[in-house]
């Protein structure tokens, strides 16, 4: 068994989870937007493990590697939009792309 308690693993993760939310509200920059979205499915990842490592079983595990996969592919479409809007408009800002609304 782990010297460290789960209760600082959680702790972790919900301050990193705490950290992705302030950014995603407070920040503008779309890169930076998908840094903290990543960093908040990170943080819910640790928590999973934690969970999996305590009980000693794999569907926290299994969990994980789903997140993993779905965060893969929002950064692969998000990147690519993000490059597009970034070619076309020169900009950055989210506050100015209003090109995907109706």
């Amino acid at each position: 068994m782990s010297a460290i308690p789960i209760s600082w693993y959680l702790v972790l993760s919900a301050v990193l989870f705490g950290l992705g939310v302030v950014a995603f509200v407070f920040k503008r920059h779309i890169i930076t937007i998908f840094m903290s979205i990543e960093l908040m499915l990170n943080a819910v990842n640790l928590a999973f493990v934690a969970f999996a490592r305590a009980r000693g079983a794999l569907d926290g595990l299994v969990f994980v590697f789903f997140v993993i996969v779905v965060a893969a592919a929002e950064s692969a479409v998000g990147l690519a939009i993000v490059i597009m809007l970034a070619q076309n408009r020169q900009s950055m800002n989210v506050e100015r792309e209003n090109l995907l609304k109706l």
